[in-house]
């Protein structure tokens, strides 16, 4: 699909951080579902990033069954052939919320990249469904896609690894497991060559909705907007690769629960603001 010509979505777009809590207050699961605005939504379960599909297909079929879906769907795509299959698209076309789980973002390109399933995932984007990712699921969802990178130290030219992802958000680069996993130089790197991008560390059981073009954090967790669009200078045009990068004011945002940014605007929203959007969001989780 040309994707210069594609409608504005009139969907939501989840992004978890990863490690969501399935068993206590599952606040993060539950808002996914409530987002649908349909009292037994069908949930469509992609596995395909994981290793263990079996397992976490199980998972989430428990907690989405208890949260009150009314049918969860195995989507299991393994090989780009699986992506065409006329039963997998069947599965996305009836699917009121499309959860993508965790694993490695390489296969989810790999194999859904260009596919029918892609497609179809896009079209019910476009058509009102909720596309919701975790870890590998989240991160593939922006157009371009951090995939590797030593946390410990990316502030090396070329250290951060990036491919295309789904192009279902534009203007952000997705990371996530961020604070736990201390992966600040991969943002601060990829805002260094790419000050375009807005980096959106999510931290584990934290997720953002992305709806036009505020971004609202929710979940326990925290969520780490890193904003390179007004940095001052870096020496990265003159080094070689895996050389120390220099950087100076990237400006960074740590949100939690109930607070916005504009990606208009590149700013955290005001009180008011925040708090207009935090109540909408809560009316529709309700």
């Amino acid at each position: 699909m040309d994707m210069s010509i594609r409608p504005v979505p009139i969907g939501k777009l989840v992004a978890i951080g990863g490690a969501e809590d399935k068993t206590s207050d599952t606040e993060i699961l539950r808002q996914v579902l409530a987002l649908s605005q349909s009292s037994e939504p069908v949930v469509g379960v992609i596995t395909t990033a994981s290793s263990i599909p079996d397992d976490v297909f199980s998972d989430y079929r428990q907690v989405f069954e208890r949260l009150g879906a009314g049918d969860v769907l195995d989507v299991r795509i393994r090989e780009r052939a699986d992506a065409a299959a006329p039963a997998m698209l069947d599965m996305l076309s009836r699917s009121d919320v499309i959860f993508i789980s965790g694993g490695d973002q390489m296969r989810l390109t790999s194999i859904l990249g260009a596919s029918d399933a892609l497609g179809m995932i896009r079209k019910r984007y476009d058509e009102g469904a909720v596309i919701a990712g975790t870890s590998a699921g989240a991160a593939c969802q922006s157009t371009t896609m951090v995939y590797g990178g030593h946390a410990t130290d990316s502030l090396r030219k070329g250290a951060v690894k990036m491919s295309a992802g789904f192009g279902l958000i534009e203007g952000v680069i997705i990371d996530t497991h961020f604070l736990e996993r201390g992966r600040f130089s991969r943002l601060m790197e990829v805002g260094t060559t790419n000050p375009e991008y807005l980096g959106v560390g999510l931290g584990e059981d934290a997720a953002v909705l992305f709806e036009n073009d505020t971004i609202y954090a929710f979940g326990p967790g925290h969520v780490i907007l890193v904003d390179s669009s007004a940095i001052t200078s870096s020496n990265v045009f003159d080094l070689s690769d895996g050389e120390a990068v220099s950087v100076h004011n990237v400006i960074m945002h740590a949100l939690v629960d109930g607070n916005g940014y504009s990606l208009t605007d590149r700013r955290v929203l005001g009180p008011t603001e925040s708090r207009a959007g935090s109540l909408e969001q809560r009316n529709a989780y309700t």
